[in-house]
């Protein structure tokens, strides 16, 4: 019984940490674009000495300190971005995230999905895909983020 407990939990924690991987497929590719910043940079921003005194520094600091990955893939090539749409098409299904946005103006669609977190404005993931157009050199674009990001304190830097 103890070898098939083990064997399960071996055979599940793959799909733990399967998530953004999904994604990593693009970073690294000649025709794609990547930015990819991880927890560690997050933590050594949210750690800077600074004035915590000005609320919208301290706003900053939390924000970042709650931000675990950031990734952005861009490319203008049409068979790259053809398969960044079936990757996120096919994530977000899975991921069951639910669409917070989309905008659709001259044959530019933008996405915007999210996984919820704890409380109305807080999300453990926003997904963000800008579909360039069928016309050679029109950008494509994905977004990764994860982390406990509240919605409700970007609105705050922007005043």
């Amino acid at each position: 019984m103890t070898k098939f407990i083990v064997t399960m939990v071996l055979a599940l924690v793959p799909t733990l940490f399967f998530g953004q991987a999904a994604f990593d497929k693009f970073d690294g590719q000649e025709n794609i674009t990547s930015v990819v910043v991880n927890k560690k940079t997050f933590e050594m921003l949210g750690g800077i000495k600074a004035d915590i005194k000005d609320k919208a520094v301290a706003k900053y600091m939390d924000l970042a300190n709650n931000i675990e990955n950031f990734k952005m893939f861009s490319t203008s090539s049409i068979k790259a971005a053809a398969d960044m749409k079936s990757t996120f098409e096919a994530y977000r299904k899975k991921e069951n995230l639910e669409q917070l946005m989309r905008v659709n103006d001259k044959g530019k669609n933008v996405q915007i999905y999210v996984k919820s977190g704890n409380g109305a404005s807080k999300v453990k993931e926003l997904l963000m895909f800008i579909e360039g157009g069928d016309e050679k050199g029109e950008e494509t674009v994905m977004i990764s983020l994860l982390g406990d990001i509240d919605l409700a304190s970007l609105g705050d830097f922007t005043k």
